[in-house]
């Protein structure tokens, strides 16, 4: 064999070792974004029951719990994983889901007979749950899109993600709501 062939399969076979390793990292990522969407199932599941308890309580919050409502249908719609647009758009309607959500978590600590109702205790503490699962899975999908990101920024991976049709992927990120430093007495009030 002469020095061109063996020259020519060598870079053929890092093309294809590149190639392979995007694809594994991608793959890991939307694992990791099905794991997102197993935990916002249980949590699409809970927003009705609490959302119910608490209609009981505040007759006052009907636009917000109509507004968490109609959010929670758009965030738990159906949307294309491999399509970059739509999963943006998917992180973005939990994003809005999430901030609603937490107004209205807020919103129940001024209705002292729902805070000690048992059944919304429970609620509480099960979506408390579920949200810190949450947080744990988009830790995991940020890192795996971190690895993505960069095989397909990263020369010969630009050229090659090109080729594939791979595209960079979003990262959850924080709301800026959620970057703002807590006001305590605000809370004690």
């Amino acid at each position: 064999m002469s020095l061109n062939i063996i020259v020519l399969l060598g870079a053929l076979g890092l093309l294809y070792w590149w190639y392979a390793s995007m694809i594994k990292k991608k793959n890991k990522a939307l694992e990791a974004l099905s794991g997102i969407d197993v935990q916002m199932k249980m949590r699409f599941e809970l927003i009705p029951n609490i959302l119910a308890i608490a209609k009981k309580f505040m007759e006052h919050e009907k636009g917000l719990i109509t507004q968490v409502t109609e959010l929670r249908v758009r965030a738990s719609a159906e949307y294309n994983k491999n399509n970059p647009d739509e999963l943006k758009e998917h992180i973005n309607a939990i994003d809005e889901m999430n901030s609603k959500m937490r107004q209205f978590m807020l919103n129940v600590e001024n209705y002292p007979q729902l805070k000690s109702d048992q059944t919304m205790v429970q609620a509480m503490q099960s979506y408390n749950e579920v949200e810190a699962q949450i947080s744990a899975a988009r830790r995991f999908y940020n890192s795996a899109v971190g690895e993505v990101n960069n095989s397909i920024e990263i020369f010969p991976g630009s050229i090659i993600a090109r080729m594939a049709s791979i595209g960079v992927m979003p990262f959850f990120r924080a709301e800026s709501d959620e970057k703002e430093p807590v006001d305590a007495t605000k809370l004690l009030n």
